[in-house]
């Protein structure tokens, strides 16, 4: 991969998601289309962005029992997706399924702890010890499921790549030096995450919420 940079596309508005995309297409490897987009537009948002000619990422964290996951997998095969999400906490054989449904091409992520979480939300939800003791537990569980990857934060991609070095990781939550987190809690800067063994690096709001998203982009991909 030239470019590991996905651009997180998270608006509701199609147009304004297509006119980002095009303005910084040269500077990203790949667009992230996310539960908003996706409840919003469909099918036919995702044939839209496909247009831009990049690849696409289908963050959608299925979660449900294996065969309804597995169903929604077969859905979206059709879009040609190069990643899909599933949430790790699903299980072992929903994971399963979910990877046998999928397309031939498109790797199967789980994601394990999200971003906004620290160790008091998970605490809240009966979920003890540390996210990164967690993330473990649950790349752990991802790599017997057979999926390709996971998503994980960059504070806990360098551990999970030493033991899953064939692994494909999806970190998001990323923010270049001294940005703002908004409602992240557990964020790296793409170069950490990238150097820690990152295989993609999701950026949303640095880029598409920038006053300028194309100069943002090229300093991002500068730094890697």
């Amino acid at each position: 991969m030239t470019n590991p940079v996905y651009l997180a596309l998270d608006f509701p508005r199609l147009e304004t998601a297509e006119a980002v995309a095009r303005k910084v297409r040269s500077h990203v490897g790949g667009l992230k289309l996310g539960m908003e987009f996706f409840y919003a537009h469909g099918h036919h948002g995702v044939h839209e962005i496909a247009k831009i000619g990049l690849p696409l990422f289908l963050d959608l964290k299925l979660h449900d029992i294996p065969n309804t996951v597995a169903g929604a997998m077969q859905a979206v095969h059709v879009l040609e997706p190069a990643i899909v999400t599933v949430h790790a906490a699903g299980g072992r054989a929903m994971m399963e399924d979910a990877k046998a449904a999928a397309g031939e091409h498109c790797k199967v992520v789980a994601v394990t702890v999200l971003t906004s979480l620290d160790e008091r939300d998970m605490s809240a939800t009966g979920v003890s010890g540390s996210p990164h003791d967690q993330a473990l537990r649950l790349a752990d569980l991802a790599h017997r499921a057979g999926l390709d990857g996971i998503v994980c934060s960059g504070h806990e991609v360098g551990a999970v790549h030493a033991r899953w070095k064939d692994g494909f990781f999806v970190v998001p939550g990323l923010r270049p030096a001294n940005g703002i987190t908004a409602d992240q809690k557990r964020t790296v800067t793409p170069r950490a995450a990238r150097d820690a063994g990152a295989s993609v690096l999701v950026v949303g709001r640095p880029i598409s919420r920038a006053e300028d998203p194309v100069a943002a982009a090229r300093a991002i991909e500068a730094t890697l």
